[in-house]
């Protein structure tokens, strides 16, 4: 009985500062006990996943995009978009970076779009309720480096525009 009250009080915290599509896959994914079945939907994900397109950026990518102690080279941009929202756009440079693809694609369809305070609240501890236990220590730190880069391109004061 007390942990079903535990995961309430934890949604209602959430729903706070988790915007709605990235909580509702979180959701999913809690519901997912199968580990099989959990590698196989982040595989899909993986899948899924779009490299940034050559008009935001190209290789070789800039250093300063670059997520730091990611083995998978990742790199994450973050645009400005209408309404105090950013689009996030995302690179992996390694092939066989099948965890660093599915986050990024997970976090493109959860978050590009969301209003910046929103993305900038995010925690990197949503990767320990998406892979739970299946990740080293080193592939851990890359993966929430993934989203402190993403948390920290929407704190970042958007540039100022020069008037002619």
């Amino acid at each position: 009985m007390g942990e079903p009250r535990q995961r309430a009080d934890r949604e209602v915290t959430d729903a706070g500062t988790i915007p709605a599509k990235l909580r509702e896959l979180l959701e999913t994914f809690d519901g997912i006990e199968d580990m099989e079945e959990r590698m196989s939907y982040l595989v899909s994900y993986a899948e899924r996943f779009k490299t940034v397109p050559a008009s935001v950026a190209a290789p070789p990518y800039p250093e300063e995009a670059r997520v730091p102690y990611c083995e998978s080279e990742a790199y994450v941009w973050g645009l400005p978009a209408e309404g105090g929202r950013m689009r996030l756009y995302f690179a992996v440079g390694n092939p066989s970076g099948v965890s660093a693809r599915a986050l990024s694609a997970i976090l493109e369809k959860t978050l590009s779009g969301a209003l910046r305070s929103e993305i900038a609240a995010v925690e990197p501890d949503i990767v320990n309720r998406i892979f739970r236990q299946n990740i080293s220590m080193g592939k851990g730190m890359g993966l929430m480096g993934i989203v402190e880069r993403v948390r920290n391109l929407a704190r970042a004061p958007l540039p100022s525009k020069s008037t002619p």
